[in-house]
């Protein structure tokens, strides 16, 4: 894993870089919601992304979910998507320069979604819902892949994904980081396995591991709807112009950064609002 000057290095350029540049210059992000009553994850996941610096961030739901996001979305941008034939043509716009899919999206949802997301070639995380709705046949997913997809499985998924590199990583024949460089030259895309010790790997070849115990502890990231923060922080870089290994490196950096920051009682919500502070300490 990329040490802290460097990742703070990164982030001090990208910080100052667009200085004099207006909002579609830091990128236009997508996050797909799922339908009534399931928009809170797909919410944690667009105020991430508009955290870390995505010039606008735009929630898209079913009509039937319009009214109960538009109660708690101010900053972030709402519009109704009724079905994978409507994004096909929102992607028709330049200016949308990444995607976010799976946070509370739904597995009938993500079926129909993920394949018209990807059809853009837009740079995409994928997680939750959006990995799950293939379970039943990853090679189905994997066809679909391309090298600006970052996935975020955590290890249930991996393991109905990638059964047999599950068992050679719970038998102690791979390591975090062997598994997930198999995993990602299998999908064709950016993989990042979620734990303690995350793994990140790339289809050329780069891998990096991301130890969050010792002195980069944050035991309080067990919570719900932590992931999803993570997703969004991932995409909103994705939107500004960071390379999938980057933005994934980067993006689970800031993830325990964020949490460390805050420390005890952190719940999800708590986790974009605290970027800041690690964002100014990184320009200071």
């Amino acid at each position: 894993m990329p040490n802290e000057f460097i990742l703070t290095d990164a982030l001090r350029n990208a910080l100052d870089k667009q200085v004099e540049a207006h909002k579609y210059g830091h990128g236009h992000a997508l996050v797909l919601a799922g339908g009534h009553g399931k928009g809170g994850a797909a919410r944690l996941a667009a105020r991430a992304a508009l955290r870390v610096g995505a010039g606008l961030v735009t929630l898209l739901a079913p009509k039937t979910a319009i009214s109960e996001n538009a109660a708690h979305l101010n900053a972030i941008m709402l519009e109704c998507l009724p079905d994978a034939y409507s994004l096909r043509g929102m992607l028709e716009d330049p200016r949308i320069t990444a995607l976010c899919l799976g946070p509370g999206l739904g597995i009938a949802r993500a079926e129909a979604m993920v394949p018209a997301a990807l059809r853009g070639e837009r740079p995409t995380v994928l997680d939750a819902d959006a990995i799950s709705a293939f379970m039943p046949d990853p090679e189905r997913l994997f066809a679909l892949l391309h090298k600006d997809v970052v996935m975020t499985p955590h290890r249930g998924e991996f393991a109905r994904l990638f059964p047999d590199l599950e068992t050679a990583l719970t038998a102690g024949e791979l390591t975090f980081a062997e598994a997930t460089d198999q995993a990602a030259s299998r999908a064709h895309c950016t993989v990042l396995l979620k734990g303690p010790e995350t793994a990140i790997a790339t289809t050329a070849g780069d891998v990096a591991v991301h130890l969050s115990r010792g002195e980069r502890a944050a035991p309080w990231l067990a919570t719900a709807g932590s992931g999803d923060v993570l997703a969004g922080i991932i995409c909103g870089l994705l939107a500004r112009g960071f390379a999938p290994f980057d933005a994934t490196c980067t993006g689970a950096w800031l993830h325990v950064e964020a949490a460390r920051s805050f420390g005890p009682g952190l719940i999800a919500e708590d986790l974009p609002d605290e970027l800041p502070k690690v964002l100014r300490a990184l320009l200071s």
